[in-house]
């Protein structure tokens, strides 16, 4: 288990030991999609949702589960972010909403799991709000886009 950073010597779960790590700047982008029915999209364009304005419920749902994100997920450190935008777009060809994320912080761990919970919330948050008029949704392809900072840079293909 000594390859694995979450394991102590003993195999027990443990969090990463930060205190030595320098501060650096951090950012990353995550995306994500809601595939749905057409009628759904046009529900959405429509503004006929019962729960409300769709983009703008799950524009702030996203940004709240970034900023919660290591209250649900466990060994995750709490981070000061700096910076969190969510862009949720209508792709009518794919039928569905494409959601990207965007995380910046300063901190000596962090950006990844921000920007992916944040993606994933704001997923959770458009299947919620449209579940009254589509029971057939799939939320799909949550991925890491790209990871700057810390110890390394990378952009995922």
């Amino acid at each position: 288990m000594q390859d694995f950073s979450h394991y102590s010597p003993d195999g027990s779960p443990t969090m990463v030991d930060v205190t030595e790590k320098m501060v650096t700047s951090r950012s990353a982008r995550a995306s994500g999609f809601v595939r749905m029915s057409p009628e759904t999209i046009e529900a959405i364009e429509k503004k006929i949702l019962p729960k409300g304005n769709l983009f703008e419920i799950a524009k702030v749902a996203g940004i709240q589960g970034a900023k919660r994100c290591h209250d649900l997920i466990p060994l995750c450190h709490p981070l000061f972010i700096n910076y969190i935008d969510i862009t949720l777009e209508i792709d009518h060809e794919a039928t569905g909403i494409r959601i990207s994320s965007r995380v910046r912080l300063d901190g000596k761990t962090g950006a990844e799991m921000e920007a992916l919970t944040a993606v994933a919330v704001a997923a959770l948050t458009v299947y919620d709000m449209c579940k009254a008029v589509d029971k057939n949704m799939v939320i799909e392809g949550i991925r890491l886009e790209e990871k700057k900072g810390g110890k390394s840079d990378y952009i995922v293909k």
